[in-house]
């Protein structure tokens, strides 16, 4: 494997269209409330979430393949890393520029905004960077911040600072539609972490399932999926959602069929891959509605 591709695998990016899933969410509602945006602004705020998400990927990646976390995981489609810098190793400190790199052009596209819209961009862009400096090496330590870090990024700081960046301002939608997000991507880690337990056991990490358990963290991933349909429901019948975003309930028989079949799949070896894919699609087919509903208000 070249250190070109090496790169590129550790970016990971057949996840990289979750940060533009969620940065739509964010325009769909910049777009209703101001009646348009300006491209070139939209152009940035989907580069500038591309970004964040590869950088983010390819930091965690080098701390991974540093920790020695990487050479004892298991790896499925969806957990355990991407392995590229086991199969790389003189990738590693490339991985590590790239990630700066991506990362420095996050921070160029926030001080655009920042001059642009004020001090909130710099409030969102504060916390993300603090988030994705700390989440390898001290979040993933301490059980529930663990748990709610991803979604926080994706929800609050990317939904909401999308939105923001626009020009747009945090009302009850907003509110809703990040919280949602928090809920579902933070359920998205969740599942991911349940085949890794072991592995990150060895490296020190304290995550939820390590703490309680795989039931225990199976019943959370339960309880997270449902809440986030919850959530999508009582904010349409509050009237917070459009009523087109019932589309977004399309996924919710998958979603109940992964909460179903979690536990069993969980000493599974064949049948676990399944489950996660399941999740995702359903995760990403719920955002995708609700972005495409949002827009259609």
């Amino acid at each position: 494997m070249s250190f070109s591709r090496a790169i590129i695998r550790a970016s990971r990016p057949n996840f990289l269209v979750l940060a533009p899933l969620c940065v739509l969410l964010g325009i769909a509602m910049a777009w209703q409330q101001q009646g348009g945006v300006q491209r070139h602004e939209v152009g940035l705020v989907v580069l500038g979430g591309l970004l964040a998400h590869a950088g983010v990927n390819l930091l965690n990646e080098f701390d991974d393949f540093r920790s020695g976390l990487d050479l004892i995981t298991a790896r499925t489609p969806f957990s355990g890393g991407s392995g590229a810098l086991p199969a790389e190793p003189g990738a590693a400190s490339l991985v590590w520029w790239w990630a700066m790199v991506a990362l420095f052009g996050t921070v160029m596209i926030g001080i655009y905004f920042l001059w642009q819209r004020g001090w909130p961009i710099l409030i969102i862009g504060v916390a993300g960077l603090a988030l994705v400096i700390g989440y390898t090496r001290w979040i993933t330590r301490l059980p529930w911040w663990c748990l709610l870090a991803p979604g926080f990024g994706f929800g609050p700081l990317m939904v909401l600072g999308a939105l923001l960046a626009l020009g747009g301002v945090v009302d009850a939608t907003a509110l809703v539609t990040a919280t949602i997000v928090l809920l579902l991507v933070s359920e998205l880690l969740l599942i991911n972490q349940l085949p890794d337990v072991e592995a990150d056991r060895r490296v020190g990490r304290r995550h939820l399932p390590i703490v309680l358990g795989l039931g225990a963290g199976a019943r959370w991933v339960a309880r997270l999926l449902v809440g986030g349909y919850l959530l999508l429901a009582l904010g349409i019948l509050m009237n917070w959602l459009p009523g087109s975003a019932w589309l977004a309930m399309l996924p919710l028989p998958a979603a109940l069929w992964v909460a179903r079949r979690l536990p069993a799949a969980l000493d599974d070896s064949a049948a676990l891959p399944r489950v996660l894919g399941v999740n995702v699609a359903a995760l990403l087919g719920t955002l995708a509605l609700l972005g495409v509903a949002l827009g259609l208000r």
